[in-house]
């Protein structure tokens, strides 16, 4: 991994002057701690969400069930860097290692009315459809009333947030807040970019407000993403290898680099979305245990239970998404999670044999298990 000075030489848009190397090791296979359980393929293509109330008029979610987490406390520590990502994004913050040169807004007041349609509104923003769910709340597509634009609110109930448990010692609340954080000082034309926070301590709702984005590559359905061409593979990989150098030159993981996460504006720009499990890190102390996002897009090192590199995780995902992109369907899949991990540790990924060899070579080095890396030469050529 290039250091931060490097990256800054290169600019943040400097998207192929980069390497990412795992630490050989030997993998065996999945820890049986996951379980092998008739899961269905649905829950192995999407990061878990949270069922909604009933009513999807209202934004955000009823209390739900508790998740029960099975660690114990001394995991937990191995979640975790050795100094939390919270108390990191608060340093970085106090000493202005931010990014934006405009803040995002902070607004303390929710006011909830009607416009003269019959719309819901909060403060300025009148409600048009949802168009998403993700981990701990619903997606809505707003318009604001002040300037006319489309915004995207990820709308969330703090009482339900408090309740939900993530880890022994960690709710929900801390993964959004974290998000928050991570987001506020973030400003890159490959991530989505987050415009306002409306958090009213007087009552139980939270929102994110973010940039709209029309749409995204993957078809209709859960089913793997549409198969593109070379060009537009080449130039959508450009863009998200761009994204994800500022993050890791900044310290920080994604952690659930996918299709679905990837929006792609009407102009043909990939943005990188949905920080809801992203970590924040000192230097090259980036090891985690905690479960990244999306099972079918995991690395062989996270589907062990062992710690893992972050940054070398996000890379694989870039690898698995690759893929998708190329040939329309994932790389490992399995009928159940168990069996899923299974062949991401064990089996090797198989590849046309009239595919471009510079294509193919940097295919394989970035689903290399136990040393990945990218080819600089394959990524300036491909």
């Amino acid at each position: 991994m290039r250091s931060v000075d490097e990256v800054a030489e290169m600019g943040c848009c400097g998207c192929f002057g980069f390497s990412f190397a795992r630490k050989p090791e030997k993998l065996g296979r999945p820890n049986r701690g996951y379980g092998t359980n008739g899961w269905s393929r649905e829950p192995l293509l999407q990061q878990q969400e949270v069922e909604e109330g009933e009513d999807d008029d209202d934004d955000g979610f009823d209390s739900g069930d508790i998740i029960n987490d099975t660690s114990t406390e001394d995991e937990e520590a191995c979640h975790s860097p050795v100094k939390r990502s919270e108390e990191i994004l608060i340093d970085r913050a106090q000493n202005g290692l931010i990014c934006r040169e405009i803040p995002v807004k902070e607004t303390h007041e929710v006011v909830r009315t009607e416009d003269e349609d019959g719309n819901k509104m909060v403060n300025e923003y009148a409600r048009e459809h949802k168009i998403g769910a993700g981990s701990y709340g619903k997606v809505v597509l707003y318009r604001s009333c002040t300037d006319d634009k489309h915004y995207a609110i990820k709308a969330f109930h703090k009482s339900h947030l408090l309740k939900l448990r993530v880890a022994p010692s960690e709710t929900a609340m801390g993964d959004v807040l974290r998000e928050v954080s991570i987001m506020k000082m973030l400003c890159h034309p490959n991530i989505v970019n987050l415009i306002e926070v409306i958090d009213d301590p007087t009552t139980d709702h939270f929102y994110m407000v973010l940039e709209y984005v029309e749409g995204k590559w993957v078809c209709e359905g859960t089913g793997p993403p549409c198969v593109l061409g070379e060009d537009k593979a080449r130039k959508y990989l450009r863009d998200i290898v761009s994204g994800l150098m500022y993050l890791h030159a900044h310290n920080i993981i994604h952690g659930d680099i996918k299709p679905d996460n990837l929006l792609v504006t009407a102009s043909g720009r990939v943005k990188i979305g949905d920080f809801s499990v992203s970590q924040a890190f000192e230097d090259d102390n980036d090891k985690l245990r905690r479960s990244p996002g999306t099972p079918v897009f995991t690395a062989p090192e996270c589907c062990l239970g062992e710690r893992y590199h972050g940054k070398a995780a996000d890379t694989w995902a870039v690898g698995v998404t690759l893929y998708c992109m190329i040939l329309g369907k994932y790389p490992f899949l399995g009928e159940t999670l168990q069996d899923t991990y299974d062949k991401i540790v064990n089996n090797s990924i198989t590849l046309p044999d009239d595919m471009n060899p510079l294509l193919k070579n940097l295919i394989e080095g970035l689903l290399c298990k136990g040393q990945a890396s990218i080819s600089t030469a394959c990524l300036k050529l491909f």
